[in-house]
């Protein structure tokens, strides 16, 4: 990775396209955009790693060494060689008929990984004959992830069991983060029973807080439950702003078949995440909602498939604080340019949004 840039904005986790490209900052390239917001800058691509078969979620290791979930249940590690050929280690999660939104989904790198060598993975399992979502925790020892334990069970199965029709839209969520508070954060989808994500004794539709040992903070909004927000449909990007350590989190709204008031997949949301904060879903589908939910900071309609988020924290001095999210059915990134506004409830506005390398890499 030659560019400085490589290992800020590629944080974001350029899913689909990392198989193919990294993501730098130089001289080449365009950058699409009707109606560009301050900082444009034009944007090159560069092979950081090839061979990888649907890469889904990345985390980087103090060292630089780029840990990456394959769907099928590989975990892969790039280093300064390039990708490895044999994976740091294999996760036994569903068959690809079971794998519509489950699989091998979002990694974390403890914060103390050069010296407990631990990485963490979601993924969707067949458990006595049921779909089941756990948080697994390996330990990396002469290169390789070893001693596999289950650090967080019991969350919402999904609907499909072996035997039956696969399902189609599980909204599993599947994202997967150590907060700036050492705390480890879980996006849970709402199972594909919308209500769910209104239940506080469900963890179905929600943002999760964990010890890194599994067990439930003191400190959460929510009595003994790991429940730190509510109210999402199916979340799939997670990151924090460096300062303010606001949580970011996107999430893909419903389509056509539930609100037959709109033509299509609509109502794509980035939300900042308030502590017990209510975000609305099923109630409440992007901006306009009643005054007890939080209102997302940018709703897409028609839908772009937000996947992974990221906050730009690089040398390029525009850029900073701005939200980059990465889009699978926009097949672009997102920068979105954040503005503070404490009469807000999310604390934030969105002031601008500029499309980038759109149609350039495929599905993000």
């Amino acid at each position: 990775m030659r560019d400085s840039l490589v290992p800020s904005v590629a944080a974001v986790s350029l899913l689909g396209a990392l198989a193919s490209a990294g993501l730098g900052c130089g001289d080449g390239g365009s950058v699409q955009s009707d109606q560009p917001p301050a900082g444009r800058r034009e944007i090159t691509l560069e092979t950081v790693a090839s061979g990888l078969a649907v890469p889904w979620a990345m985390a980087f290791a103090q060292s630089g060494k780029i840990f990456v979930t394959e769907r099928a249940g590989h975990i892969r590690v790039i280093d300064e060689r390039g990708l490895r050929p044999e994976p740091w280690a294999e996760v036994d999660v569903v068959p690809p008929e079971y794998r519509s939104e489950g699989g091998l989904l979002g990694i974390a790198v403890a914060p103390d990984f050069e010296t407990t060598g631990h990485v963490y993975v979601v993924g969707t399992f067949v458990v006595a004959g049921e779909l089941v979502n756990r948080v697994l925790r390996f330990t990396d020892r002469d290169g390789r992830g070893v001693d596999r334990t289950v650090v967080v069970d019991g969350l919402p199965p999904v609907r499909a069991v072996p035997g039956s029709e696969p399902a189609i839209h599980t909204h599993v969520g599947g994202a997967l983060g150590f907060g700036p508070d050492g705390m480890l954060y879980l996006t849970a989808g709402d199972a594909t029973s919308p209500a769910l994500a209104q239940d506080p004794a469900s963890l179905a539709g929600k943002l999760l807080r964990y010890q890194p040992d599994g067990t439930i903070p003191i400190a959460n909004p929510f009595p003994d439950s790991p429940v730190y927000a509510l109210g999402l449909r199916n979340p799939q990007g997670l990151a924090w702003h460096p300062e303010t350590r606001t949580p970011f989190v996107s999430e893909h709204g419903p389509s056509e078949l539930s609100w037959e008031s709109h033509s299509g997949w609509f109502g794509d949301e980035l939300n900042a995440i308030v502590p017990g904060g209510n975000y609305g879903w099923p109630q409440v589908v992007g901006t306009g909602g009643p005054d007890q939910f939080i209102e997302p900071l940018v709703e897409w309609s028609p839908s772009i498939g937000p996947s992974a988020v990221t906050v730009y924290t690089g040398p390029h001095l525009p850029w900073q604080g701005n939200i980059l999210v990465a889009s699978l059915r926009g097949e672009r990134l997102w920068r979105i340019v954040l503005e503070r506004n404490e009469t807000v409830p999310a604390g934030w506005d969105a002031i601008e949004r500029e499309p980038m390398m759109e149609g350039r890499v495929g599905r993000i």
